[in-house]
């Protein structure tokens, strides 16, 4: 069964510390974004190991793997618009819906090992990705569908909230 669709504009955790997870930004940056990651890409292997990483807490909310599915496709889309962000001046990012991918790549019946996979690869790249851009490129600018802007700087600030954030949905 679909989950309904999530419309809500996450941007302003930017602003401020996220009051579900309790993530705050504000310290992040491009070059912390590879250590982030390192320390939670085991938890999210971990998630994927567990007997019951396909149940659904609810009919409203994503399973841990299906979480994890989005998550591994965060990572991809991310590194993306990121690559856009430093090669093109002024980038666009083309809408994503989210759920509609979910179905249409049947998150629900995944095979764990192989998002485990697929999930840790996406985010060794996209942490080289975010490793490797030096500090006169963190003001590059990139604008999503919906007219939100960002530079590299507030993308990584943004991303590491996201990823944190559904870690603390499964963990939590």
């Amino acid at each position: 069964m679909p989950i309904a669709p999530d419309y809500k504009d996450w941007t302003w955790v930017l602003s401020r510390p996220c009051p579900e997870c309790g993530f705050d930004v504000s310290a992040c940056t491009p070059a912390t974004a590879p250590g982030k990651l390192a320390s939670m890409l085991p938890r999210w292997r971990a998630v994927l190991r567990r007997p019951d990483v396909a149940d659904r807490p609810d009919a409203d909310t994503w399973s841990p793997l299906e979480y994890a599915c989005h998550v591994r496709d965060v990572f991809t889309l991310f590194d993306h618009r990121l690559d856009l962000m430093l090669t093109r001046d002024e980038a666009r990012f083309d809408d994503w819906d989210q759920d509609r991918t979910a179905i249409e790549q049947d998150y629900q019946s995944a095979d764990p090992a192989e998002v485990s996979a697929a999930l840790t690869a996406e985010g060794d790249q996209i942490a080289a990705s975010f490793g490797s851009i030096p500090e006169q490129d963190w003001g590059r600018k990139g604008t999503r569908s919906n007219g939100s802007e960002f530079t590299v700087l507030t993308f990584s600030q943004y991303f590491l909230h996201d990823i944190v954030h559904h870690l603390h949905d499964v963990e939590g």
